[in-house]
């Protein structure tokens, strides 16, 4: 039976959109339900004490924005910075770059705090850039090369300098997956989107802001309308929105957070480390390596063994019916990422890496078939996860 048989589950292990449950699903097949009607305001309230539930930090505040993460961090930053200050964008890859891209774009006084892609941030030379600035914009994980920056370390290191410093962090991929305590450390508005950690369909956007964020809010701000947060963080916590929500995505996204919270934030956390360590130990054993120097729990990024692409790996295994990625520009060719980020345990994990096996053993990488899944099983040694976080 060929590799390209229709009978092949067809599957994401990319890291966003990712697999959504069957109950997540199944909200989105609801009659048209109503943002006004009292149950849709009862279901919008609720979904916003879940994410500040699974934030951890009490003290903050959700707004669920109808659009993508990149939506909700332009509306932190149009709605917390005032024209002509001064933005510090600290920056390690794609997704960092273009935070700093947007902030230049509105005339910011940006400045850039720059490492090689793979690398990860110096929290010192963050803090020093970041002494006389208004703003810092930063990525916690960053997918397009794997890394997990030390947020934790990097915002002690810029408060400590500049207490007034506000930070709006990028935890699109980290929200829900890693180690995040935003009110321990410092962070002021927390972004992200509802199709990567918090597994649901694409088209929320999602943000926390702290108490300081709260009381910086700019009213009416000018560069922003329908992302203005202080009018939408407004409504929202009176059970309203400005304009109409995807309301149907609310219900679906709530229904993924019950799964979420069915278990305690460190252990939730400790076992997607594991499951992606389970990734990338089994593309070591077949001659592949991590790009990252600190790899983040939401994605796996491997450089292939010598003489293949990335792109072909992905490729290869788009053909299998499986949706993995290559790298982003201007290395499409040097990694391929996979993740098992949303809907997905650990025999999920298992499954990815004999995947990746057959795709690599056709690609005409050496290794003993087998090395994959039993490096993939020897990361994940630890105690299984909770039974409510199962299949």
């Amino acid at each position: 039976m060929s590799d390209h048989t229709p009978l092949n589950r067809r599957r994401l292990i990319a890291p966003g959109p990712v697999e959504v449950e069957p109950r997540v699903l199944a909200q989105l097949s609801q009659p048209q339900m109503h943002h006004r009607a009292p149950e849709g305001v009862e279901k919008l309230m609720q979904t916003r004490a879940q994410l500040t539930e699974l934030s951890g930090a009490p003290g903050y505040e959700s707004v669920i924005v109808t659009g993508s993460g990149t939506a909700a961090f332009e509306g932190a930053l149009v709605s917390l910075v005032p024209g002509g200050a001064k933005v510090v964008s600290a920056q390690a890859g794609k997704f960092s770059e273009r935070w700093g891209e947007m902030s230049s774009r509105f005339g910011y006084e940006t400045r850039l705090v720059s490492r090689p892609w793979g690398e990860v941030l110096d929290p010192q030379e963050v803090a020093d850039a970041a002494a006389d600035a208004h703003t810092l914009l930063i990525t916690h994980s960053e997918t397009s090369t794997g890394a997990l920056h030390d947020l934790a370390a990097i915002a002690a290191a810029a408060k400590a300098k500049n207490p007034d410093l506000i930070i709006i962090a990028d935890c699109i991929t980290s929200y829900g997956v890693a180690e995040l305590r935003p009110d321990v450390w410092g962070i002021d508005a927390v972004v992200s989107g509802s199709q990567k950690g918090a597994a649901t369909p694409p088209g929320l956007g999602l943000l926390l802001f702290g108490p300081q964020a709260r009381e910086r809010l700019i009213p009416n701000t000018p560069r922003g309308f329908y992302l203005d947060m202080q009018r939408e963080l407004k409504g929202q916590m009176a059970g309203n929105t400005p304009q109409t929500p995807a309301i149907n995505l609310i219900y679906a996204l709530s229904t993924s957070l019950e799964r979420l919270l069915s278990v305690p934030r460190e252990v939730l956390w400790a076992e997607k480390k594991r499951q992606n360590d389970a990734l990338i130990a089994a593309g070591e054993a077949m001659g592949c390596r991590a790009w990252a120097s600190r790899t983040s729990p939401a994605v796996a990024v491997l450089c292939p063994p010598t003489g293949i692409g990335g792109k072909a790996v992905a490729a290869q295994l788009a053909g299998m019916g499986q949706r993995a990625l290559p790298g982003q520009a201007p290395h499409e060719d040097t990694v391929f990422r996979v993740s098992n980020m949303g809907y997905a345990d650990r025999y999920d994990a298992l499954s990815v890496a004999g995947i990746l096996e057959d795709a690599l053993a056709a690609l005409g990488a050496k290794f003993g078939r087998g090395a994959g899944v039993t490096a993939a099983w020897a990361a994940l040694a630890e105690p299984e996860l909770a039974p409510a976080l199962s299949h």
